[in-house]
């Protein structure tokens, strides 16, 4: 399948997730040259359509498609919340035994999660129009062939040390500035909790990130 004739065919697709989900998943195959679930398994047993997990935290349920070492994917419907997906994908991939991609799509978008344990994960996107780019469709196989090129280099302890040293240098530059020992502690105690919360989404949309950005913005235009 070209990359034209995938666009053409999705572009304007209205179907709900469970009736479109494994045809556009096909396509997908045929797209970038990899054998679909039931031509390349058709027993199930590594590569296969809904495949049941038993969620952390109990009950029942299945991702979408499964690729043993490879991936859990999971389809929502056009234009949906692909956060809730992924939060669904992770309640699934201890039972999935922890595949290192999280993939979840809802037609117009591929939004691929790094799940390697002990590293920083990263979140690629593809959009539907990406596609028609040889990279974006090289990236998506190796998904399927070669995870291990989508593996983040830094570790959890490398980016916790370099905050660490990020952290230190700006309370040294705030004493040296007069400031007391007390107060700077104090405010860069300020800045790691603001991360955090808004890690968790105890601060909504990204308010902490976005009033630095505007801090910097008025910095650069003085």
């Amino acid at each position: 399948m070209t990359p034209q004739a995938f666009l053409s065919k999705w572009r304007n697709v209205e179907l709900k997730e469970r009736t479109a989900s494994q045809s556009h998943f096909n396509d997908l195959c045929r797209l970038i040259g990899v054998e679909d679930p039931i031509a390349a398994d058709p027993k199930g047993e590594w590569f296969t359509f809904e495949k049941g997990a038993t969620k952390t935290g109990g009950g029942e349920g299945w991702a979408d498609v499964w690729r043993k070492g490879c991936f859990a994917w999971e389809y929502k419907g056009r234009a949906a919340n692909l956060d809730k997906a992924f939060d669904q994908l992770l309640r699934y991939s201890i039972a999935l035994e922890s595949p290192p991609l999280l993939i979840v799509s809802d037609m117009e978008i591929i939004r691929i999660h790094t799940n390697w344990t002990n590293t920083v994960q990263q979140v690629r996107e593809i959009a539907l129009d990406d596609l028609t780019d040889a990279a974006k469709r090289d990236l998506l196989r190796d998904c399927f062939l070669d995870p291990e090129k989508l593996r983040p280099a830094q570790t959890r302890q490398m980016l916790t040390e370099d905050a660490a040293c990020e952290f230190a240098a700006l309370a040294q530059r705030l004493r040296e500035r007069g400031h007391e020992a007390h107060t700077v502690a104090h405010f860069v105690n300020r800045l790691v909790f603001c991360m955090f919360a808004e890690d968790v989404n105890l601060l909504p949309n990204k308010m902490f990130q976005r009033m630095l950005e505007a801090s910097n913005a008025m910095l650069y235009r003085r």
